[in-house]
């Protein structure tokens, strides 16, 4: 069943970069709503909780380490079909192999530093965006 919002980060290397602005300009000219949004920064422990699925990988001390290393923008956006077409939007994980003129073809560094994360599937978008957001603070 298709949703019609997803979740998304800006990562700690794009806002470090100042691609806050593009990137959120990409996403409403790609049709997005953004409904809720907000400027934080994680600490180990938030981070390690949101990527606890990654918990017995051996990159996840240093991914914890990446997303708490500046502020991310963390948002909800509203579009039909919401989470396939950002994953169009932002392209493959790894910024060489994504397709010109995505996000991370435009603004990531590498395939640790890939400027934006989204949610891979309806329900992870419903349990990413209850992390960071209540019910109170969306559209």
């Amino acid at each position: 069943m298709a949703t019609n919002r997803t979740f998304t980060m800006i990562k700690p290397d794009a806002v470090a970069n100042g691609h806050i602005g593009a990137i959120l300009n990409d996403i409403i000219a790609g049709g997005f709503k953004i409904v809720a949004m907000k400027y934080i920064q994680l600490t180990a422990e938030s981070a390690g909780n949101f990527y606890a699925v990654h918990k017995e990988r051996p990159f996840y001390g240093d991914l914890v380490a990446f997303m708490t290393s500046g502020p991310i923008v963390a948002a909800i956006l509203e579009k039909e079909n919401a989470v396939e077409d950002f994953r169009a939007l932002i392209g493959a994980t790894d910024p060489k192999k994504a397709d010109e003129g995505t996000i991370r073809n435009k603004y990531a560094e590498s395939i640790e530093a890939n400027a934006v994360h989204g949610s891979d599937s309806n329900e992870n978008a419903e349990i990413e965006g209850n992390f960071y957001f209540s019910q109170f603070e969306r559209f």
